[in-house]
């Protein structure tokens, strides 16, 4: 299984990937070993993620939703609350 997740970093911003374990890449982030962007900002806190079967149909998703503006992300957090 895949994952294309969403988290908000301490300083309120989001952050989009892709990942095949999802409860280690948040703890990856919050270690400070995840991604630089987030490195910084630390604790991020998951806010929304979809599953897909496969690498490519997660990294084109997380292309899909890194496009949209910070309010269409809202949308999305807030339309499929964890």
């Amino acid at each position: 299984m895949f994952y294309t997740y969403i988290i908000e970093c301490s300083d309120g911003s989001l952050y989009t990937g892709y990942t095949n374990d999802l409860d280690k890449r948040i703890m990856t982030h919050n270690e400070k070993k995840g991604a630089k962007y987030t490195r910084g900002r630390v604790p991020v806190v998951l806010k929304y993620y979809e599953e897909f079967n496969n690498k490519q149909d997660a990294m084109k998703r997380e292309s899909e939703i890194k496009k949209l503006n910070r309010k269409k992300k809202e949308e999305l957090i807030n339309f499929d609350k964890i």
